[in-house]
């Protein structure tokens, strides 16, 4: 990927919208991914597939997949917690006209959250996510694994980076054809950022890297440039900055599209992503959840309205 160009990865339908108490419809799910593909979204990720009892929003994740537009040349992720997810998300898969192309993995840092989030410690999970990996590839799909709560626990606090790093090389040495370093409860900075980016580099050679970054405290935006800035060239991010996990308590939201569309854009270096698109987008997804959303972008709008640059 150039140096002067980022990728997007959306995931406001499964991330933005499994935490929200609005209770979106299989239509408007379906209506937010096209508009995601209209911005310019290159790979989404579209649903979970997990116990619908603990993640009630997720519960459609069979008819999401079902109903997903046609749209060539983009990619549709789902995720899933363990091997049962990647059976249904497989069968899912086949049963639909457009289907998967990657299976989301989701490996937690710490043995607290990762009884809480999947009831597994570190070591079961890194035995779930090889075998997880192992399924998805045989059913010829892709896969990336997220190490959650890379930069912090909820319940345990900070995290060493030694721990998450030799966890992400244990997963790339299982078969991930990608690794995510989030910051799941946004308690990450720039510099805790750019020494994690630098290091996986350093030992994970030329696998692709990606950061998922939650806004929890304002380090969203500033996170994400430190990534840039370390080598980082993937990023995911929510339409409006919605987001958070149920199982990390004070977890907000995701660092908003709009927001990354902005950064980056103003710094020419190209993410594909059409802000005033996105910005059209963001309105229409407050009207459907009947609330404003979080991004500042969102709310301020771009620096050169767009009625100004048709008569410069």
């Amino acid at each position: 990927m150039s140096e002067r160009r980022v990728q997007i990865v959306e995931v406001s339908p499964r991330d933005g919208l499994q935490n929200e108490p609005a209770e979106l419809s299989t239509g408007d799910k379906l209506t937010l991914i096209e508009r995601l593909v209209s911005i310019g979204a290159k790979r989404i990720e579209v649903a979970s597939f997990v116990n619908s009892r603990r993640v009630p929003k997720m519960a459609d994740a069979e008819a999401v997949v079902a109903g997903l537009p046609e749209a060539p040349g983009v990619e549709y992720i789902g995720l899933c917690l363990n091997e049962r997810g990647v059976e249904r998300a497989i069968a899912g898969s086949k049963a639909s006209r457009r289907g998967l192309d990657q299976i989301g993995c989701v490996m937690v840092a710490t043995d607290s959250f990762g009884i809480a989030n999947q009831g597994q410690t570190v070591l079961q999970g890194l035995a779930a996510n090889t075998a997880m990996i192992a399924l998805a590839k045989t059913a010829g799909l892709s896969v990336q694994v997220t190490i959650s709560g890379s930069f912090g626990c909820p319940f345990e606090g900070p995290v060493p980076e030694v721990r998450v790093l030799d966890i992400a090389e244990t997963l790339a040495a299982a078969g991930a054809d990608e690794i995510a370093f989030a910051d799941t409860i946004g308690v990450g900075v720039p510099a805790q950022v750019t020494s994690m980016v630098k290091r996986a580099r350093e030992r994970l050679g030329d696998l692709p890297i990606r950061v998922h970054l939650h806004d929890t405290r304002g380090m969203g935006p500033a996170n994400a440039w430190a990534a840039y800035e370390a080598g980082c060239r993937i990023f995911d991010s929510a339409l409006g900055g919605l987001g958070g996990c149920p199982f990390a308590p004070n977890a907000k939201g995701n660092v908003a599209t709009e927001e990354l569309a902005y950064l980056f854009g103003r710094s020419g270096i190209e993410c594909g992503i059409d802000l005033d698109a996105a910005l059209a987008a963001n309105r229409w997804l407050a009207n459907t959840m009947g609330k404003a959303l979080p991004s500042r972008v969102g709310l301020a709008g771009d620096f050169i309205p767009s009625q100004s640059r048709e008569h410069a």
